[in-house]
């Protein structure tokens, strides 16, 4: 099975070298897949993601299909394997899926076109992951002894997971912070005082009403006790910077006047999602990952 599936399968090289390339992209370098086609398979609601996916398509030159699952054979009990068997067999090249299903491409082992995961469950979010590394990276030039703390609603984040894992291998420091009820052990927690004092990137997560995320207290509490206002970020290190994988709840995790604040790199990450997504799909296509 071929495939990016999620981000501890890969070595350090190999996040190095997408990121690399993302930068080439960004920089202006162009590649034309003539003649390539690929299928969109979104389980769940999205707008960044799918859309990055498609311009990042568009600007390689290759023939999209966002296949509808609501009119899709899924609805007559298809198994997702056979829907995409089936994509595979009418001439697609690759195939990005999101699911509600931790690992679900767990079942597609013989499916013998590119597999890109774009998120499952609570578990991984990989060109996600990779487009904050690459934000970080442009800010920082580096990722050695940075201090990031992940806030919010971390044990139904896939980005958290992903996220905290590369980040620990590439030698950065990541702490937890939130209400008891959001935490696991993905990394240490602290509060959120520690975190606007020690942390160069300051990442908050959407409070996922969907995944029954239960919160005891209002939107407003819950800004105050574990959000951004602007109050708290100017007690942010000077060179810190915000980062949200959107969308956001505003008032929640952010109040409004934090969303393009200057030390915000929420557009910055959407606009670097098209690039890392433009290397990803290159470098299968060429199977070069």
């Amino acid at each position: 099975m071929k495939g990016l599936f999620n981000l501890k399968s890969l070595t350090i090289t190999q996040v190095n070298s997408i990121l690399s390339l993302a930068t080439k992209f960004k920089s202006g370098y162009s590649f034309s897949f003539s003649g390539k086609r690929i299928a969109t398979l979104f389980f769940e609601n999205s707008t960044r993601t799918k859309n990055s996916f498609l311009m990042a398509m568009l600007k390689l030159g290759i023939d999209y299909v966002d296949v509808n699952i609501s009119t899709s054979s899924v609805n007559k009990g298809e198994s997702l394997y056979d829907t995409v068997k089936t994509l595979e067999s009418i001439g697609f090249d690759a195939v990005v899926i999101r699911h509600s299903i931790d690992k679900y491409y767990q079942e597609l082992e013989n499916i013998n076109i590119p597999i890109i995961n774009a998120g499952d469950g609570k578990s991984d979010h990989p060109t996600q992951s990779l487009l904050d590394l690459f934000t970080i990276y442009e800010e920082f030039g580096h990722f050695d002894g940075l201090n990031v703390t992940i806030i919010g609603d971390i044990a139904h984040s896939r980005v958290a997971h992903t996220n905290a894992e590369i980040m620990k291998r590439l030698g950065m420091n990541v702490f937890i912070s939130g209400p008891d009820c959001f935490m696991d052990d993905t990394a240490p927690q602290i509060s959120l005082d520690e975190a606007l004092k020690n942390s160069d990137v300051v990442m908050l997560l959407r409070v996922q009403f969907e995944r029954s995320a239960h919160l005891d207290i209002s939107k407003e509490e819950y800004n105050k006790l574990y959000g951004l206002d602007i109050d708290k970020v100017n007690r942010m290190k000077n060179n810190a910077i915000i980062m949200h994988p959107a969308p956001v709840n505003r008032g929640i995790e952010l109040t409004d006047e934090v969303v393009e604040c200057e030390k915000s790199r929420m557009f910055k990450q959407m606009e670097n999602g098209v690039y890392v997504r433009m290397a990803v799909i290159y470098k299968l296509l060429k199977e070069e990952l």
